[in-house]
């Protein structure tokens, strides 16, 4: 019997890298990659498409959406703001307002169009910067939007494999799954290094060192 389509959204990043991975197993690929004026974007696009050559979905789109810069308000896309290299109280500067919900709804659409049964999206609640939309909660009730926002026959569920690992324990079940971490950018800043610094860095670095395993890609700080 034929698998059934699945959407995961592919930043280049290693969490969704893993989802991809996950998602391998039992269903077919379409990727979904969003350009939205992030300072890290033309390296996230250059591991997307090396991705892509690795996972070889049937399908892919790459979404470009201008007016995240226009509206500005996160250290991630606008370039008034730093991005922090310190821990901030609070939600982060770096937290992209409603950026996931932008994205899912547009997967949803997609995915309605293509008719894929599963969305599959990084987010995660225990190592993670805080964001309010990467919350089991929030995918829960996006969950039921897609239900009463879709054709009657449209079955779509969002699916978040990782959300209640550790850092440590997505290395680890990538490392289980084969994924490509040497194909995978996590910095917040573009550059043929990763910075090391950042929020997305100390993170990485940390899930890396915790599992005992070297982190394929390069850092400025080493």
């Amino acid at each position: 019997m034929k698998k059934e389509l699945a959407i995961v959204l592919l930043s280049g990043g290693m969490d969704s890298a893993v989802c991809a991975s996950v998602a391998s197993q039992n269903y077919r690929l379409s990727f979904l990659h969003f350009q939205y004026g992030q300072k890290a974007q033309e390296k996230e696009l250059e591991c997307f498409h090396k991705l892509i050559e690795f996972f070889k979905p049937e399908k892919f789109q790459i979404v470009y959406l201008p007016f995240f810069k226009d509206f500005g308000g996160s250290s991630l896309i606008s370039e008034e703001l730093e991005i922090p290299e310190t821990q901030e109280k609070g939600i982060p500067s770096t937290y992209v307002p409603f950026r996931n919900g932008i994205f899912l709804s547009i997967a949803t659409a997609w995915a309605e169009v293509i008719g894929a049964k599963k969305i599959f999206i990084g987010v995660n609640e225990i190592d993670f910067s805080g964001y309010p939309d990467c919350r089991k909660k929030f995918i829960e009730i996006f969950n039921q939007v897609i239900n009463i926002g879709t054709k009657p026959e449209t079955q779509i569920e969002i699916e978040t494999p990782i959300i209640n690992l550790t850092k440590k324990e997505i290395v680890e079940l990538g490392i289980k799954l084969n994924t490509p971490f040497h194909l995978t950018w996590s910095c917040y800043r573009g550059g043929k290094k990763a910075c090391g610094r950042c929020d997305s860095c100390k993170l990485r670095l940390k899930a890396f060192k915790e599992a005992g395993i070297k982190d394929p890609i390069s850092y400025e700080i080493f």
